[in-house]
C-alpha cells in the first residue's frame, strides 16, 4: 500500500445487513462477546476467505479466533456461496481440524501475508496462536494445522 492510500475494507465484501447477521451469529455462539469484537472477527473471516480465493494453491489457515468469523459466514450458506462466486468462483470449503500441538506459526504468517497482499490490514490481535485466548475466547474449537490447511480445488470449466 502506498503512502496516503486508504486500506481496503473487507466489510464491504458483503451487504451491511448480511454483515450484521454474521456478527449476530458470532455473538449468539459467544454470549459474553461485545458487538465490536464480533464485528472484528467477522471482518477477519472475510479477509481470510478473500485470501483463500485469491491464492487457491497455497495452504492457508485462519487463527482459532478468526475461524469463529469464518464459521459465521459459512452458516449463511447462500450468502457465502455468492461471496465465493464474487471472489473468483472457487468455493472455499471448510475442513475442520483441531490439533494445537501441531501448530505451525508459518501457516498464520503466510495467511496474514496473503491478506496484506490484497490490500487488507490483518487485525494482528486476532491472529494469535491457538492457546492465545486472552483477547477473546471463542466457541469454535478448530485450529487448522499443516495437515489441514485450506487449499482450493478450482471448479471444473464446462466442456464445450
Amino acid at each position: 500500500m502506498s503512502v496516503g492510500q486508504l486500506p481496503v475494507i473487507a466489510r464491504g465484501l458483503i451487504a451491511d445487513e448480511r454483515f450484521t447477521s454474521c456478527r449476530t451469529t458470532v455473538m449468539d455462539a459467544n454470549p459474553d462477546m461485545s458487538q465490536d469484537m464480533a464485528g472484528r472477527i467477522v471482518e477477519e473471516g472475510l479477509k481470510f476467505v478473500a485470501a483463500c480465493a485469491a491464492n487457491p494453491a497455497t495452504g492457508l489457515a485462519p487463527s482459532r479466533i478468526v475461524d469463529e468469523g469464518w464459521h459465521a459466514l459459512l452458516l449463511h450458506t447462500a450468502m457465502y456461496a455468492e461471496l465465493c462466486e464474487e471472489l473468483g468462483g472457487n468455493f472455499v470449503h471448510h475442513f475442520p481440524g483441531y490439533d494445537p500441538t501441531n501448530y505451525d506459526p508459518q501457516i498464520l504468517d503466510r495467511t496474514r501475508q496473503a491478506i496484506a497482499d490484497l490490500g487488507y490490514v490483518p487485525d494482528a490481535e486476532l491472529w494469535g496462536e491457538p492457546s492465545d485466548e486472552t483477547l477473546a475466547s471463542v466457541a469454535a474449537k478448530c485450529q487448522h494445522a499443516p495437515d489441514c490447511t485450506i487449499v482450493i480445488i478450482p471448479k471444473p470449466k464446462p466442456k464445450g
